[in-house]
């Protein structure tokens, strides 16, 4: 009896919507033929382009791998002229500054990481410049009981209105 309920079990599994060998094949097909969607992130406009900085999120960017191994995010196109250009990823706050001069606006905030008990790793807080009409710089604090911090993003806007 054990075996018949089995079996029957089995055959109707295979004959539910979705189970199928066709039904496989053409949402493989449906996939190939479904337009690209694009990735066009809060605050960026489609071609890639910062329209409001304070809206734009990690992940939209591109992922580069700067001085030491650090890796960051560029997001947006450089302002003409723009002195964010000659940074990298993984720059000290203090080479950034010497650079591309005193912000317009900065401030810092902590992260959730400065929350777990005996983590002396980095990013426990993260610390912002805003350049007006150029975009805004977000660096990351270094590991233990160091206070320097090096830059992870950089967010070209030439709508950057300078303050946070």
């Amino acid at each position: 009896m054990a075996i018949l309920i089995a079996a029957l079990l089995a055959t109707g599994c295979s004959t539910m919507p979705g189970n199928s060998a066709e039904s496989a094949t053409d949402t493989k097909t449906a996939a190939k033929t479904a337009a690209p969607v694009s990735k066009v992130g809060p605050g960026m406009n489609e071609r890639g382009e910062v329209v409001d900085a304070k809206l734009v999120e990690a992940g939209y960017g591109q992922t580069v791998k700067g001085l030491n191994d650090y890796e960051g995010e560029i997001t947006g196109k450089p302002a003409p002229r723009s002195k964010f250009t000659k940074l990298k990823i993984g720059m000290s706050l203090k080479q950034v500054l010497d650079l591309a001069g005193q912000p317009t606006d900065q401030g810092a905030h902590i992260t959730g990481k400065a929350f777990i008990p005996f983590y002396f790793g980095s990013d426990r807080y993260r610390y912002e410049t805003v350049y007006k009409g150029s975009g805004r710089l977000i660096f990351a604090g270094a590991a233990g009981f160091d206070s320097n911090a090096h830059l992870i993003w950089i967010i070209h806007s030439a709508n950057e209105g300078g303050y946070r």
